[in-house]
């Protein structure tokens, strides 16, 4: 089978950095599905894990990717929750081979079935970010969806990212808090505000000026989801006393003793755990994803998908990556089919 990988970390610049290589197809067992991918979209996770992570011992190879849509090819004899033939979307394990292959195996656990209103190529947008955004808001947050008035706030750092993007959809769809998204070129700012955020702030002043600026000087909840550690020193100003804070980024320190005046509680969300660690509560994946397709079905979700790159190869890879690595990206970049 085609897959796109590499032998060694590398800038991707370098030619070398992904390539196109061939591959034994996998085989599914347990509560694997094998999963004809149609569609991929990449997130940063894929531009870290390329400059730091070696193939495992034992392979010549290193696959990244992640987010898939695509068709189950086969079942492994202990799955209940999919057949051959079903559309499915997924955002996989960071412990396995990645989705930049023609067939990948994934645990049931972790897939959703697909939304019908959207093409391979919308849906791959969605799986990683919409996990990441949800947990953080309902399991990390404790947020309580429904539109029964609460006054309380949230800020997201980065709304116009993979991430923020759904974030701010859900947040403003799904619950009543005000919701702040932060960009900081006109565009961004006009796309984050077109996926319902209140307000609209530029992450690259002081974020508790901007704040202050528009009358809304204190937050509840503030999600980080991009350069933290630049940011921190506002977020510690800008919270409320008993807020709560959570990040998705690798800070090289964080130092929350900026934090404890105020009695903020902090929260590091990484959609991987469930899969990495085989938590009791993985599917509830599963749930979440067929959750999500029914929102994006019913259209009160749309999806992030903003850049095409054409086919799964390692050249549209590699132009996705560099994107992805500029720190210029808006909602998701797709790459989709084989040819």
């Amino acid at each position: 089978m085609k897959a796109v990988g590499y032998t060694q970390p590398q800038a991707i610049t370098h030619p070398e950095a992904l390539v196109d290589i061939t591959l034994p197809e996998p085989v599914a067992t347990g509560r694997d599905l094998l999963v004809e991918v149609k569609a991929v979209s990449v997130n940063p996770v894929d531009t870290k894990v390329r400059k730091s992570a070696s193939p495992a011992e034992g392979q010549t190879h290193k696959v990244l990717g992640w987010d898939a849509s695509g068709i189950v090819k086969a079942v492994g004899p202990a799955v209940t929750l999919f057949k051959p033939g079903d559309r499915v979307w997924y955002a996989g394990s960071i412990a396995r081979a990645g989705t930049n292959s023609e067939l990948h195996l994934v645990d049931e656990r972790i897939v959703g079935h697909a939304p019908q209103t959207l093409d391979f190529a919308q849906a791959a947008a969605l799986p990683l970010t919409a996990i990441t955004a949800w947990e953080m808001l309902f399991d990390r947050f404790g947020i309580a969806p429904g539109k029964q008035p609460t006054g309380k706030s949230l800020l997201i750092i980065g709304a116009s990212g993979g991430v923020g993007s759904i974030m701010t959809q859900l947040a403003s769809r799904l619950t009543s808090l005000t919701v702040i998204g932060t960009a900081s070129r006109p565009e961004t700012q006009v796309w984050v505000k077109a996926l319902g955020a209140h307000h609209v702030i530029d992450h690259s002043q002081p974020i508790a000026g901007e704040l202050k600026r528009i009358g809304m000087p204190t937050m509840d909840y503030v999600a980080s989801l991009t350069q933290t550690d630049t940011h921190l020193a506002q977020i510690a100003e800008a919270i409320a006393p008993q807020g709560k804070f959570a990040l998705i980024d690798d800070p090289q320190s964080l130092d929350i003793g900026v934090f404890k005046r105020k009695s903020v509680s902090i929260h590091w969300e990484l959609m991987f755990t469930r899969a990495l660690f085989g938590t009791d509560d993985m599917i509830g994946q599963h749930r979440l994803l067929n959750e999500v397709a029914a929102l994006v079905d019913a259209g009160l979700v749309r999806t992030t998908l903003a850049e095409r790159f054409g086919a799964i190869n390692a050249a549209n890879l590699q132009r996705a990556h560099a994107l992805i690595e500029s720190g210029k990206a808006r909602g998701k970049v797709v790459l989709e089919g084989w040819n």
